[in-house]
């Protein structure tokens, strides 16, 4: 199918292979560069479900969604990452809570980058000596991230707002999770999550999208995959407030202090149009209140209570979403106690204006359209939403339609005392 959006002279084709498999083409002929998102929905909440085949519900180690990412890069006789190096193509992966995404940029050999990116992804390599030196490499990655305050900070807050829930558990696992995982239960998630009907591929670039098209035809029918089966995973919507941790402290080596404010969305949003433009108004929301124009920043900024370190986010996927204000302070409780302050006014803040908000709105759209300057943020949008029901380019139609009312009023049930909890880091204390 081929979709025009020419507010923003851009077409989408999407093609969905007899296997399943999804595929999304941006051609932008008048570029050099081309991107490549092969993305899997899975990531590291999924760890309780029901393997491919299988009736009974089985637990994964903690981190085993990552190590999977790691170790489809090595194969018997080669690393993917050499294939790449060779025609100067630059390679990466990563793994989310949701979602595991495997990538490649390059200015030329396309067909021939692709080609390596379908077959190192679908072709899974485990054994028991490779998966025992991952563990090794890993387990330094884990330990690096715990010394690392602002990870911390964040998995502290996380942990605070769903103590119940995977996501609160550190995508890369535990040394001691990490250690559980075996070649077999590695064989039992890559069938399981890796079906071609659980995945999208992403091109955005100067391609040809018959042939892109036809290349991936011809490679997914030279290879045998199990019929596509829905996937029963153990992990539902966590809205629920009454096991929230109000308050925790880290004590870390650190000169300034950390502090963190979460929020959790008590409301399940699906991938359809309406919980989109509930995001996008959740963005503008705050934006208003707490971004760097907002007088509220420029206040506590002043008052030296903010750095240029602080930051809000709001965070959306499979099962979750939260909000969480975070940054380096003197004064952790006073700029936690500011933060409450304003969520606790709910939809009755003077910021919310109808000046401010026309000027606001206008900027995101600039921002909007900024962003599709960049191949690379265009593949990652439309990748990260291909498992929803709307794409990257559909996003100004809901800004525009976004109202004033609608968003006092998304403040007046966001913003929920009782789903409000505080995280800080504070130094060592030395005697």
């Amino acid at each position: 199918m081929r979709q025009a959006y020419p507010e923003v002279s851009e077409t989408l084709i999407t093609h969905t292979l007899a296997n399943g498999l999804r595929v999304l083409i941006v051609p932008k002929p008048d570029f050099h560069e081309t991107y490549a998102q092969f993305a899997v929905d899975y990531g590291g909440i999924d760890t309780r479900y029901v393997p491919l085949g299988g009736t009974e519900m089985v637990q994964d180690p903690e981190g085993i969604a990552h190590f999977l990412e790691h170790k489809l890069f090595e194969k018997a006789d080669h690393d993917a990452f050499d294939l790449f190096g060779a025609t100067g193509a630059s390679a990466n992966a990563f793994t989310g809570a949701t979602t595991t995404a495997y990538l490649f940029s390059t200015s030329q050999a396309v067909a021939q980058n692709l080609t390596t990116l379908l077959d190192f992804v679908q072709d899974p390599y485990f054994t028991a000596q490779t998966v025992a030196k991952e563990k090794g490499i890993i387990g330094q990655e884990i330990q690096m991230y715990q010394d690392a305050p602002g990870w911390r900070l964040y998995y502290g807050i996380l942990g605070n707002l769903y103590p119940e829930h995977p996501v609160a558990h550190d995508v890369t696992g535990t040394l001691a999770s990490i250690d559980q995982i075996t070649p077999e239960a590695l064989h039992t998630a890559y069938r399981t999550f890796y079906q071609p009907s659980n995945m999208t591929l992403t091109l955005v670039g100067p391609v040809e999208p018959d042939a892109i098209i036809a290349l991936i035809e011809a490679n997914q029918a030279a290879k045998t995959f199990a019929p596509a089966t829905p996937i029963t995973r153990g992990v539902a919507f966590d809205g629920a407030i009454d096991a929230i941790l109000p308050y925790r402290a880290l004590t870390l080596p650190v000169v300034r202090p950390k502090s963190a404010v979460g929020l959790k969305g008590q409301r399940d949003l699906a991938g359809d149009v309406a919980g989109t433009r509930y995001q996008v108004a959740v963005r503008l929301l705050l934006e208003m209140l707490f971004g760097d124009s907002s007088p509220l920043y420029q206040q506590w900024y002043d008052a030296g209570l903010i750095d240029d370190s602080f930051d809000y986010d709001f965070q959306v996927a499979r099962t979750f979403n939260y909000v969480t204000f975070a940054g380096d302070t003197a004064d952790p409780q006073a700029l936690s106690d500011a933060i409450v302050t304003v969520l606790a006014r709910g939809g009755d803040q003077p910021s919310l204006t109808e000046d401010r908000f026309a000027r606001l709105k206008r900027a995101g759209l600039g921002k909007y359209y900024q962003s599709l300057n960049s191949l690379e943020r265009m593949a990652g949008q439309l990748s990260a939403q291909s498992f929803t029901a709307v794409n990257a380019f559909e996003l100004a139609d809901l800004m525009r339609a976004v109202t004033l009312d609608e968003l006092r009023a998304i403040a007046t049930e966001l913003f929920d005392l009782q789903a409000v909890s505080v995280c800080h880091v504070l130094p060592e204390v030395t005697a």
